[in-house]
């Protein structure tokens, strides 16, 4: 698991910043935070996974790019629309590669 050096973070999410980010590295169980990472089909732009998501063996196994972190939910919905529309804004459209690459 890698995250993001721009990372994307909810208004609650931002008080306990630091310990969701230990959180996540360690793979403590964390209730009501949540993940945002580049999708994993080429049919989307981003997924949306509960933290304890990432415990289960496969994510462990995968080089996921952590891109978010809100706390709940809806402020997950929040977060993933601010960098859709960041995104939209810098490049003029829907390529998170292009918006990476781009140094967002």
């Amino acid at each position: 698991m890698r995250i993001s050096d721009h990372l994307y973070v909810g208004e609650k999410a931002e008080k306990n910043r630091f310990r969701i980010i230990c959180n996540l590295r360690y793979s403590k169980l964390q209730a009501g935070v949540y993940v945002i990472t580049p999708a994993s089909n080429g049919n989307n732009i981003l997924d949306i996974y509960p933290s304890f998501a990432l415990m289960q063996p496969y994510y462990q196994e995968q080089d996921l790019l952590i891109l978010g972190i809100a706390d709940g939910y809806w402020e997950a919905l929040e977060v993933a629309g601010k960098l859709v529309n960041d995104m939209y804004q810098k490049t003029g459209g829907f390529c998170l590669k292009e918006f990476m690459d781009s140094g967002a």
